[in-house]
């Protein structure tokens, strides 16, 4: 047998209903539709709040200016890109000084050749006036026009092969001392100048034997001689 609820029974349901609505209508701050507990909205899209709403109860969709907004999210740090290092110092070179120019290779002395028979009479050591005028003019004149320093000057007596070797040998040292004590005389240093004789032993002209001798003795002329040799500075 069915039993049909009563009016009274049907009435306490309905309130039960209402109440919890009302309860979780007070807890959301909105009233909500059963029984999902959305929030109910009216014909017109519209929240209806209730008496405990509050901002802080306040929806996105019913009070969105009431919502607070999340704060942007803080952009990510850019990574730091380190500026490339400053290329390293170029070393400083220091400049190369030209090579000096080379230094002229010193002149050759060249042999200044005076006949014995300018300087002396035949078989003899003894100078001449004319011998000390040519030396005054061929040698003392000429190396303090052309020399600002003298390092040594050599003098070299040569003779003929007429007569014998000893005596050849010392008559060329007896005519180098001659022109060497000249020198000295006219201011030269004597330290500087050194003598030399060679006798007979450098020959610059051959001449044949024959009777004549005085025609000898004028060909065999070159080979008595004396040669002066400067080493020294040039102007």
């Amino acid at each position: 047998m069915t039993t049909k609820p009563t009016l009274s029974a049907t009435l306490a349901t309905a309130a039960m209903t209402i109440s919890l609505a009302a309860f979780e209508a007070g807890a959301q701050g909105y009233v909500t539709s059963a029984p999902a507990g959305s929030v109910w909205k009216s014909g017109s899209g519209g929240c209806v709040r209730t008496g405990y709403w509050t901002p802080t109860l306040a929806d996105a969709d019913c009070d969105p200016d009431h919502v607070p907004r999340a704060a942007p999210a803080a952009p990510r740090p850019r990574a730091e890109v380190a500026p490339p290092p400053p290329p390293p110092p170029k070393a400083e070179v220091a400049p190369v000084a030209p090579p000096p120019p080379p230094k002229p290779a010193p002149l050759k002395p060249v042999p200044l050749t005076l006949a014995a028979g300018e300087l002396f009479t035949f078989d003899r050591a003894t100078l001449t006036a004319a011998g000390r005028a040519k030396l005054e003019k061929e040698v003392v004149d000429r190396v303090k026009q052309d020399y600002s320093d003298i390092r040594v000057i050599n003098i070299n007596g040569h003779s003929d092969r007429l007569g014998g070797t000893q005596y050849n040998q010392r008559l060329s040292e007896r005519r180098a001392e001659a022109v060497r004590n000249y020198l000295v005389s006219r201011g030269f240093d004597g330290s500087k100048i050194e003598t030399y004789g060679y006798g007979k032993t450098m020959p610059v002209k051959s001449c044949p034997d024959q009777k004549n001798r005085k025609a000898v003795i004028e060909c065999l002329t070159p080979n008595r001689r004396v040669e002066i040799e400067v080493q020294g500075t040039r102007r």
